[in-house]
Formats: C-alpha cells, sequence, structure tokens
C-alpha cells in the first residue's frame, strides 16, 4: 500500500473550499433580517426537534422577526460653524444668527470712549463755549452698534477705542 501523496486527498470530510458569502451577509445590510440557517443533510421528516429533544410539528404560519434596535448605533449630527465677523464702522452682509436670514446690517452710532476724550480734549484746549460737544456730532468719533433690520437683534459693537 502506498502512502498518500500530496495530490491525494486524506479520508474525512471534504477539504474543497466552500462558496464565498453573499455581499449581503459580508456587509450585514438585512442584519434585522437574518438568513434562514441552511438546510442539513439528512432525511427530512417534516418535524422539528424541540429543546427536550423531542420531535414537534412545526408551527401553522411563520411571522416576520421584529427589528431589534441596534445597540451600537451612532447617531450622527451636522454643526455648522460660522466664522467670526468682523464690525467695522459699515453695513456688513451676513447671515443673522437669530432668525437665520441673510441681511446688511443697521446702524446704530452711540457716544464711546473716543467720543469722551474727544470731548475732554477740546474742553482743556478751551472750547468751553459747547464745541467741546462737537464730538458727540460727529459718526466718526462715535462706537456703531450692528442690528438685524428683521429681527432687530444687536448682532455686534464696534469700539473705536
Amino acid at each position: 500500500m502506498s502512502a498518500p501523496g500530496a495530490y491525494q486527498a486524506a479520508a474525512g470530510p471534504s477539504s474543497a473550499p466552500t462558496a464565498p458569502p453573499s455581499y449581503e451577509e459580508t456587509v450585514a445590510v438585512n442584519s434585522y433580517h437574518p438568513t434562514p440557517p441552511a438546510p442539513v443533510p439528512g432525511p427530512t421528516t417534516g418535524l422539528m426537534t424541540g429543546p427536550d429533544g423531542k420531535g414537534m410539528n412545526p408551527p401553522a404560519y411563520y411571522t416576520q422577526p421584529v427589528p431589534v434596535p441596534n445597540a451600537n448605533a451612532i447617531a450622527v449630527q451636522t454643526v455648522y460653524v460660522q466664522q467670526p465677523i468682523s464690525f467695522f464702522d459699515r453695513p456688513v452682509q451676513m447671515c443673522c444668527p437669530s432668525c437665520n436670514k441673510m441681511i446688511v446690517t443697521q446702524l446704530s452710532y452711540n457716544a464711546g470712549a473716543l467720543t469722551w476724550l474727544s470731548c475732554g480734549s477740546l474742553c482743556l484746549l478751551g472750547c468751553i463755549a459747547g464745541c467741546c460737544f462737537i464730538p458727540f456730532c460727529v459718526d466718526a468719533l462715535q462706537d456703531v452698534d450692528h442690528y438685524c433690520p428683521n429681527c432687530k437683534a444687536l448682532l455686534g459693537t464696534y469700539k473705536r477705542l
């Protein structure tokens, strides 16, 4: 009797490769609806074996399995980050964060530090007769507040000093 060679199959279970898994099995697209197990070779009698080893009849009807929520589900949330806007003494076109509309800001001028310093400087120079209040009438010496024309929300302030 000769020893088994490299090309002879050994006795026992078949060592031939089986077909690769399907795409759905690989990717688990239908993970909520598992595929039924492959039939076992052997005699089919129509009886199923119960947990106690005794045979039992199959149910008269089959129902679809209820999908089980995935415990490893990942919630995806999209966050939009708006770049900080630099406010100057001119109107700015932007998206209002309050009403989410595309707007051009309305300006409001208020007395700020530069206005008061200019008034004090003019007062020290001798403009006491009322000329020291001129900086309160000049927009170029005042701080600027930017407002939304739709919802009137304060969007930002430009301080001169």
